[in-house]
């Protein structure tokens, strides 16, 4: 890869903007497409206000227009469905020898799908990442990378600590391990605090207590307020393990995280005040 490799990123969310931020202060041209075009221009806007790459970045409608030019792609999306959508919307665009690198959380059945779509002489690398919004910005991620991902890899490195997984689809299949771990480990921490309420213990001896425990890491996790994460994915991404293994706690966590759609759109740590809410009522 050079500077003059053309990159287009689509899908610029909490995590997909400021990965594609570090595309564009790295000097490589970029064409960004979201489905809400207004989010895709405040993206260009703040760009060209500090200065970083204001004539490199490209603002375009559709998903065929963005990949029409690209030699890499990168998708960020949701779910299964709008990758589903999206690839398939722009995948006859794609000219011969381009990379498309989809770092949705969208596991290995839907890569296999995406594989199937694309055109024989385009590669697929699914690069899904664990991290929340705050390593994105400062690309401190951890991506699961599967299939050949050394062509890109300059690019890949950008976002954070690069992971060789094997071939496509183990990247997609890894991250669904890791971050069911993390979501069902929130939940039991979400627990304990409601027992430790119930059972009259002070808060801050909890947390402290937990902090110092085997637990420390997925409290750190359930307690930040640096994070965000949103419940409503979370429940996606156990819903994605739970259709691939039979996993009745990560079925119970999945139950738990769509009780309190009022939390739907918040970091994952905030069910914490959900599960103890429930205690105290």
């Amino acid at each position: 890869m050079d500077k003059n490799t053309k990159i287009a990123f689509l899908g610029l969310g909490s995590m997909g903007a400021p990965m594609a931020r570090r595309v564009l202060a790295a000097g490589y041209p970029l064409t960004v497409w979201n489905r809400t075009t207004t989010r895709a221009l405040a993206f260009a806007g703040a760009a060209v206000g500090s200065g970083a790459g204001a004539s490199e970045v490209k603002v375009v409608d559709s998903p065929a227009e963005a990949v029409r030019d690209a030699d890499v792609v990168i998708t960020m999306l949701a779910d299964p469905p709008a990758v589903r959508e999206v690839v398939g919307a722009f995948a006859s665009s794609l000219k011969p020898g381009t990379v498309l690198i989809d770092a949705s959380t969208i596991g290995p059945e839907v890569v296999g799908e995406l594989a199937g779509l694309l055109p024989h002489d385009v590669q697929l690398i699914d690069a899904p990442v664990m991290g929340s919004v705050d390593r994105a910005a400062s690309g401190e991620l951890l991506l699961m990378v599967g299939g050949d991902a050394d062509p890109v890899l300059p690019l890949l490195e950008l976002f954070g600590t690069v992971n060789r997984t094997g071939d496509v689809g183990t990247g997609a299949a890894l991250k669904l391990v890791l971050i069911n771990a993390v979501i069902n480990g929130v939940a039991v921490v979400a627990e304990a605090m409601a027992l430790a309420d119930s059972l009259g213990l002070p808060e801050a001896q909890v947390k402290a207590a937990l902090s110092t425990s085997p637990l420390a890491g997925l409290a750190g996790r359930a307690f930040t307020t640096d994070a965000y994460f949103p419940v409503r994915l979370a429940a996606k991404d156990v819903a994605l393990a739970t259709a691939a293994a039979d996993l009745p706690i990560a079925h119970a966590v999945h139950t738990r995280l769509t009780d309190y759609p009022e939390v739907a759109d918040e970091d994952l740590g905030q069910i914490v005040k959900s599960f103890r809410s429930l205690t105290s009522s």
